[in-house]
């Protein structure tokens, strides 16, 4: 029971990864913001919005073990090329990331955390979304593992054509 109450041990893969782990010391709100440039006058009329959602992940390094990950998430809804709503949250966690190697550290850190955040950020943005007076949103599941994966293809992509 060394734990705190606000920490959880993680540890991805079958358990059997000795000396690996990953502790979840926090999850919170970075920032967010709800925005309906034509409300009141968009409560009065029908409208099919188109939604574009974009996400993005940022690390920043706190000490030897421990990380700040923050998924920001940002979704707009346009109808007749007009703004309905444009939400944005920052979702982040800490995390003390321990006994990986530098590849394997940056799996953890571009997929395994943004995994663990996502369901925070979806639960803010439908609370945003309903709170604003706005139809139900709700996002689909993300695989940050295919995201991660394509990213690193890319940058080695990339590297090559550089050294070409």
């Amino acid at each position: 029971m060394a734990d705190t109450p606000s920490s959880t041990s993680v540890t991805p893969g079958n358990g059997q990864a000795g000396g690996k782990q990953v502790l979840l010391q926090r999850i919170y709100i970075r920032d967010c913001s709800f925005e309906s440039p034509r409300a009141p006058a968009v409560f009065a009329s029908q409208f099919s919005p188109e939604v574009q959602v974009n996400m993005r992940s940022d690390i920043n390094k706190l000490g030897e073990d421990n990380f700040e990950v923050v998924l920001t998430v940002t979704i707009e809804a346009q109808a007749e090329s007009r703004s309905i709503f444009l939400v944005e949250i920052h979702q982040a966690g800490l995390f003390t990331i321990s006994g990986f190697t530098e590849a394997e550290l940056g799996a953890v850190l571009g997929s395994y955390c943004p995994n663990i955040l996502f369901p925070y950020a979806r639960e803010a943005v439908a609370d945003l979304v309903q709170k604003g007076g706005m139809p139900a949103l709700l996002l689909q599941p993300v695989n940050f593992d295919a995201i991660y994966m394509q990213s690193t293809a890319q940058t080695a992509a990339a590297d090559g054509a550089v050294q070409a």
